[in-house]
């Protein structure tokens, strides 16, 4: 997203930086020219999408997505190459249409909120801006919104301080990263969407811009991200969204999610016996045999435990939680088609996991 060059009076050059969206139709409540923002109800959610779809061709790239994003929620959305992410980010910024369905921000139409500048937005593209500084650059960002935050807090929530006044085009990849942060900010969003935002950065970097992201976060505000390093979605997020052919797959706590996929591993050795009893114990949702040694994952461990004890199969025993990365690719190897179960933990502290046929 890119404004067409330009010179600003005040800062010099500042062509091809990138910038909020801008504005266009999307389902739902829309604006037309000429009418008055209409108010909205306080406790709408910051992101709502209702049996939205989208097409391209023969690919249905969103098929019926229902998912909402409470205001001053924390949310990783998750999914494989090509399950409809960025399609779905592309719908909610107002940079293309669902099909049908509908996608609001903050209970209305997302190019009003976007123009409002109420979303900020930090995508995949963009490339550094030349001969201008830092402080320049946000500074110019800033004028484009309606109630920006003061330039000073932008570059200290992005961690920018110290090179405000170094050229943009003369930063590292995590420098220029965090660039990119601060132009989402500046406009002083309420709900920020991050695109792969640690794409290609090294460890340091990723740390660093994280410690920013977090800063923005406890301010109250939303923030939703995409990533493919399940770790920052089970360190940063509240919630994890996960998407696969366009559907919602399964949502819920890190910890709900490793539940519905069998939250833990039990492994022990075997002695040589056989492994056909192995299915049928408690909890037990899977299991592989590798060489002597048994590992099953299992719903409930405890319950997995006592009936290997009552065997007197518990040499070199071992017990572990499965990983995120586990239970994202046992999600997502979830049978398609009609009939087809998928695992959803309910978000919640308490909430069990449960099976649901989609519709």
């Amino acid at each position: 997203m890119k404004t067409d060059p330009r010179q600003d009076p005040a800062t010099g050059p500042t062509t091809g930086l990138a910038t909020r969206p801008t504005a266009r139709p999307a389902t739902g409540p829309t604006a037309t020219p000429g009418d008055a923002p209409t108010a909205t109800p306080a406790d709408a959610p910051a992101v709502d999408f209702r049996a939205a779809t989208k097409t391209f061709g023969a690919v249905r790239a969103v098929d019926g997505l229902d998912l909402s994003v409470r205001r001053g929620e924390t949310v990783a959305l998750l999914g494989r190459n090509g399950a409809g992410k960025s399609t779905a980010i592309n719908l909610l910024l107002g940079l293309d249409e669902a099909d049908s369905g509908r996608v609001e921000l903050f209970g209305g139409a997302p190019g009003t909120a976007v123009a409002a500048g109420r979303v900020g937005a930090m995508l995949q593209e963009g490339r550094p801006v030349p001969r201008v500084t830092v402080r320049e650059l946000v500074s110019f960002v800033a004028r484009t919104y309606p109630a920006p935050m003061p330039v000073a807090d932008a570059l200290a929530l992005a961690g920018l301080t110290d090179l405000a006044d170094r050229r943009a085009d003369r930063l590292s990849g995590g420098q220029a990263q965090r660039v990119r942060f601060a132009v989402a900010l500046v406009g002083n969003p309420e709900l920020i969407v991050l695109d792969e935002p640690t794409a290609a950065l090294d460890v340091e970097a990723r740390e660093q811009f994280w410690a920013s992201m977090r800063g923005y976060a406890r301010r109250g505000n939303t923030v939703l991200f995409s990533t493919h390093y399940l770790e920052e979605a089970d360190a940063h997020a509240d919630r994890i969204v996960v998407v696969d052919s366009g559907r919602l797959l399964a949502s819920g706590t890190s910890e709900e999610l490793k539940r519905a996929a069998g939250g833990s591993l039990v492994s022990f050795d075997l002695g040589g016996g056989p492994t056909d009893w192995l299915s049928g114990l408690p909890g037990v949702t899977a299991y592989e045999v590798r060489g002597d040694r048994a590992r099953l994952r299992t719903g409930d461990s405890d319950g997995t435990v006592r009936a290997l004890a009552e065997r007197d199969a518990i040499r070199a025993l071992e017990v572990a939680p499965i990983s995120l990365n586990d239970a994202f690719l046992t999600l997502t190897r979830q049978p398609e088609g009609p009939g087809a179960a998928t695992r959803r933990a309910t978000p919640g502290p308490s909430a069990a996991p449960t099976l649901e046929t989609p519709r």
